[in-house]
């Protein structure tokens, strides 16, 4: 069967059993209680060294066995889905209050809103944007930066895609097609006048969903797509995650990273690429790095240094909260952009139709890439300009962001300096409704939640 056809997703098992494809869950869930007893005595021991009453904590000594517990505590536990913690942005002078809401739902990922209040509406005109989060890992809070990057002057929409674990086994499949459905049903439900961004990840099945709607002629396209970091043509400058793909094969990875998801979560028996062996495949990359830093927050905690250990603690809270993903997701996903390529060699479909760049007429483009990129190397995202010959010269454009890696295309401070008003600039200038083209938007409301569609809506 055609790549991205339904049904199409790798099995995720074959001839497998159930008990040869779970116990590496398994003996990571028995580790990590095993774990607990010791990762309580550490955090005792933490707040007992640390205590001011306590004359220890004055000493060398005291300092260096508190750090030395926290340490252990934090490298053993497991993280949670950090929280967006935003709660306001400043619009000019005036300061005005964020409310998030879900107005868009399925079972693998909720469309949340960071609704503006104001007391007085800004003249400036406040485009709708929807980023669409990479569902490759971590949560979508990792975009926090780039949401707070948009607020001053967008009206923000972005996918919150669910943890794998915690959808029961009779929501169904979750796979590369059903991606790109709920795409486009989201579309539907912003009802046009919104422009896409997709970050990394998201950036091929975006730009299907734009050229399946853009085939059919339908009135809910963006006004333009901005596609960050994105392996649209992973051929280009291949990095070393692009070269493993290609070399293993997507046998390997079935054989070998999916799982079953244990006991009592509520996933329980569900085909996964687990958080755990992904946070060990990001940390293994830059593995002298990320010691370092844990090395650094050692040095910080005994010289009480308490801002530069919360900019650590920070960080890789949200850094090593991970998610697991569908195997029939990853599987095809890897089939498709890595080994495949599916996407610039003309051959991706979805649901049995062809996937065609070129019938993107309407939609602008914008990709953005970074000149140290280790993950989408320079040239894979600019690939999309390549793809879609039939947008006008006028409407398309490519920046490339020095002295940036993966990372800072869509975080830090050169993403808000730099980046980020670049990409504003640009989807104000594409922000005109074109004749005939879209009904007027509405405000989506909240659907109930329900399974995965069999279809795009």
């Amino acid at each position: 069967m055609a790549i991205g056809e339904f049904g199409g997703a790798p099995a995720a098992t074959g001839e497998r059993g159930p008990m040869y494809a779970a116990p590496a869950y398994w003996l990571y869930e028995l580790s990590h209680a095993a774990l607990n007893p010791a990762r309580a005595f550490a955090d005792a021991g933490r707040l007992f060294f640390k205590n001011p009453a306590n004359p220890w904590s004055h000493t060398e000594f005291g300092k260096s066995v508190s750090a030395a517990c926290e340490l252990f505590e934090r490298s053993t536990r497991r993280y949670a889905k950090p929280e967006w913690g935003i709660s306001s942005t400043l619009i000019g002078a005036e300061r005005v209050p964020v409310h998030i809401s879900t107005v868009w739902e399925r079972a693998f990922c909720r469309l949340l809103h960071f609704e503006r209040t104001f007391e007085h509406p800004p003249r400036r005109p406040q485009p709708r944007v929807l980023i669409v989060a990479p569902m490759s890992g971590h949560y979508p809070t990792l975009l926090r930066g780039t949401v707070e990057g948009f607020l001053p002057n967008h009206d923000v929409y972005l996918t919150e895609w669910v943890d794998a674990r915690m959808v029961p086994l009779a929501a169904g499949r979750f796979d590369l097609d059903d991606y790109i459905d709920y795409l486009i049903s989201m579309l539907h439900a912003l009802q046009g006048d919104i422009h896409v961004i997709a970050v990394c990840q998201p950036s091929v099945p975006v730009m299907a969903a734009v050229a399946r709607m853009e085939a059919n002629d339908d009135p809910y396209v963006p006004h333009s797509m901005v596609l960050m970091g994105g392996p649209i043509d992973t051929r280009v400058n291949p990095t070393e995650v692009n070269t493993l793909a290609e070399r293993r094969g997507t046998d390997w990875f079935r054989r070998s990273v999916i799982t079953k998801v244990p006991f009592p979560n509520p996933g329980f028996m569900r085909d996964v690429y687990p958080g755990f062996l992904q946070l060990n495949g990001f940390v293994s990359m830059n593995l002298d790095r990320h010691i370092e830093a844990h090395r650094k927050l050692f040095q910080h905690l005994v010289a009480g240094d308490g801002d530069s250990a919360q900019k650590h603690r920070e960080f890789y809270d949200e850094y090593l909260a991970v998610m697991d993903l569908t195997a029939e997701f990853y599987l095809q996903t890897v089939e498709t952009v890595f080994v495949r390529h599916a996407l610039p060699n003309g051959q991706m479909t979805h649901r049995g139709l062809p996937v065609d760049p070129a019938k993107i007429r309407r939609v602008a483009l914008l990709t953005v890439e970074g000149e140290n990129d280790d993950i989408s190397g320079v040239g894979q995202t600019e690939a999309a300009h390549r793809l879609c010959v039939n947008i006008p010269a006028e409407r398309k454009a490519h920046w490339l962001q020095p002295s940036v890696g993966h990372y800072g295309v869509f975080n830090g401070s050169r993403f808000r300096a730099e980046i980020a008003p670049r990409i504003a600039d640009f989807i104000l200038s594409n922000n005109g409704a074109r004749a005939g083209s879209r009904v007027p938007a509405k405000s989506p409301r909240a659907e109930p939640k329900q399974p995965a569609p069999a279809g795009a809506e």
